[in-house]
């Protein structure tokens, strides 16, 4: 294949606006591949927030994504879910299809080392969730569940859902996810995740972790915890501030909440554990066709602007993964 010259790109242009420019992708070097991406997944809570321009000044640069370009608050080209085709690069990948954390663009070069194979027993259409995996095995290495715990998951979207799911695998666990939207019901059995609306009462966890990016849930999470038990939290609220009910039982129950992020391995890990390792991880679990329960949606590259913009601003909303198509 001819290699293409440009390429189309989605930017933020400014807070709450996205375009889709071209741009000169400029000349391959010799350890790149050429990609054509096949499809983006949208990281809805993460990137609504850098689309309303809501990443707080003191986290510019924890928040950059791997291949980003320009500033926050913006202009800036922003993503990480891509699984494309590579069409150009070593013979051993050229017509492999491969995950990348790269934002939505159609073509694009990066190193070979950038990018990681799709098991051949997942769709390329299902591995826009390796970058949500990925984030779920991490919090499940945090979070530290073991044989038999009472585990409360408080918020059933992607990552809820997907760590709720991990957790279940352990022999003994007794899981729940917990959310306020009854329609996630159907996809947390679909997953063979227990589900309820209400916080289970008297749960007594040994413990909860929180992912509904509300402050009411984690104020809710605190309350599902049993005696020394700890709170693990995913949710990130850019610049809002978050108020909790530290005066109650937090103190006369010895609770510990902890953060999660994904951008660090767990301690116990990092000395045999790398980044790429758990990302292969994270698509080899994506075997099993039930995760595609996760997509409720799928739009052309092209609408991506309106799409970005209704789903910054929808609250509550039934949208897991929404899907871009190229």
């Amino acid at each position: 294949m001819p290699e293409t010259t440009t390429a189309r790109q989605f930017w933020i242009r400014r807070p709450g606006h996205g375009e889709i420019l071209t741009a000169d992708l400029g000349p391959r070097q010799e350890d790149q591949v050429l990609v054509r991406t096949m499809y983006s997944g949208i990281s809805r809570g993460t990137e609504s927030l850098v689309f309303r321009g809501e990443v707080p000044p003191s986290q510019y640069e924890a928040m950059r994504a791997p291949f980003q370009e320009g500033e926050f608050p913006s202009p800036i080209k922003y993503g990480y879910s891509s699984v494309g085709k590579v069409m150009v690069g070593p013979e051993h990948l050229v017509d492999r299809t491969v995950f990348c954390l790269y934002p939505h663009q159609d073509y694009y070069y990066v190193a070979a080392a950038d990018v990681t194979l799709v098991p051949d027993g997942v769709p390329a259409n299902r591995a826009v969730l390796a970058a949500n995996m990925e984030t779920a095995v991490n919090a499940v290495w945090d979070a530290r569940p073991t044989v038999g715990d009472r585990i409360v998951v408080v918020g059933a979207g992607v990552l809820g859902l997907l760590v709720a799911w991990i957790c279940r695998q352990i022999p003994g666990a007794q899981v729940t996810a917990v959310d306020i939207n009854p329609a996630r019901r159907t996809v947390a059995d679909k997953l063979g995740v227990a589900f309820a609306v209400e916080p289970p009462q008297n749960a007594e966890a040994d413990l909860v972790i929180h992912a509904s990016g509300q402050p009411e849930g984690l104020a809710s999470a605190l309350t599902l915890a049993g005696v020394e038990a700890t709170i693990v939290e995913l949710s990130w609220y850019g610049n809002r501030l978050v108020s909790l009910p530290l005066g109650e039982a937090f103190h006369s129950r010895r609770l510990t909440v902890r953060s999660s992020q994904v951008a660090r391995l767990h301690p116990e890990r990092s000395p045999r554990w790398t980044p790429s390792r758990r990302l292969a991880l994270a698509l080899d679990l994506l075997q099993e066709s039930s995760f595609d329960a996760l997509m409720t949606g799928e739009s052309p590259f092209a609408d991506l602007p309106e799409v970005l913009k209704r789903l910054s601003r929808e609250q509550p909303t039934n949208t897991l993964c929404h899907r871009i198509r190229f």
